[in-house]
């Protein structure tokens, strides 16, 4: 950076700084939580001397903070993949269950926002489609923050609810699916090639809330990438050029994601390994009745407070995730 032609290739010098800024925050917090952790040794001893009790229990207070924050930090270092470091693009899909399966995406989503919130995290809905009765259809959610992806992608699979459904008359109990994905939210500057021509772009009248300027002028955009397939959409920004702009992340997003998942299958054939990857793994399970539990399926982690969970409390599946993939003791059986 101190040399004299580092500003000169724009590009390249972004990407520098945010390598950068991706070494720098860990070591950061290395160093903060260090010098705190110094600092209660010494007011520690100190307490004991002098038999403080009052301060002897806010010291065990602050312990359990420093505790969280070097779990924080560990989950950090585990983090090296090639977008952990990005922000993210949170899909969220109604699967088997008609009303009940779309409200139990609205029910995800708050969990979702919560947990961002509990880790500062921004969060911008880019795309929502409501379902008719009740709930959402699907909807794509922008998470902003120091390593959102790379917190967020052990979030990505098939999440079943099991409850006695609010909207079922005889009070039987049902079964649900949503389906989330996660894809890094990248920067126009990414390694992603999109070629023009590959590109089919549509634009239509947006159908959610928003006033007369959103549903009556053809504002939404929908792209189409030809060589893939993959098809994304946009109808939350105000004019249909944001919504373009928008739209064009979040394919960027999935190409890579795609690339990702095409590297880790070669890996996987190298090992001799068959991973399932995107949809048709169930990770996790919520049941509401007759007992209330929340069971991850790759890391037998289980948790008996629901609601908790359900407040945005995902860390602990989080941290086991990235913790069992750093051994490769993720088991594979969802049942």
């Amino acid at each position: 950076m101190a040399a004299e032609d580092f500003w000169n290739d724009p590009q390249e010098a972004r990407g520098v700084l945010k390598r950068l800024r991706l070494v720098q925050g860990p070591l950061e917090h290395y160093e903060t939580l260090a010098r705190r952790v110094a600092e209660w040794r010494e007011l520690e001893q100190l307490a004991r001397a002098e038999g403080d009790e009052t301060v002897l229990a806010e010291l065990r207070t602050e312990a359990e903070e420093l505790t969280r924050r070097l779990e924080q930090l560990e989950l950090e270092l585990i983090l090296t993949g090639p977008y952990d470091g990005e922000n993210a693009l949170l899909t969220l899909h109604a699967g088997a269950g008609g009303t009940e399966a779309q409200d139990w995406v609205e029910m995800l989503l708050r969990m979702y926002l919560r947990w961002a919130e509990r880790h500062d995290m921004e969060t911008r809905v880019l795309d929502l489609l409501p379902g008719e009765e009740a709930g959402i259809k699907s909807v794509t959610v922008q998470v902003r923050g120091d390593h959102a992806y790379g917190f967020l992608r052990p979030e990505r699979g098939v999440h079943r609810l099991v409850r006695i459904s609010p909207f079922d008359a005889s009070g039987r109990r049902h079964t649900s699916f949503a389906s989330v994905d996660v894809m890094p939210d990248l920067e126009e500057e990414s390694e992603v090639e999109i070629r023009p021509e590959d590109l089919k772009i549509e634009t239509f009248r947006s159908s959610g809330a928003g006033g007369q300027h959103v549903n009556k002028t053809e504002s939404a955009v929908r792209i189409t990438h030809l060589p893939t397939g993959i098809v994304v959409s946009c109808q939350n920004e105000r004019s249909q050029h944001a919504n373009r702009d928008t739209a064009m992340r979040m394919l960027r997003a999935k190409l890579a994601q795609r690339q990702e998942e095409e590297r880790l299958r070669k890996l996987a054939e190298i090992r001799g390994e068959q991973p399932d990857i995107g949809w048709g793994s169930q990770i996790r399970s919520y049941v509401f009745q007759p007992y209330s539990i929340v069971r991850d399926h790759r890391t037998r982690v289980e948790i008996g407070n629901v609601q908790a969970v359900m407040d945005g409390d995902l860390d602990p599946f989080i941290r086991a995730y990235l913790q069992a993939e750093a051994r490769g003791a993720l088991h594979r059986d969802p049942s």
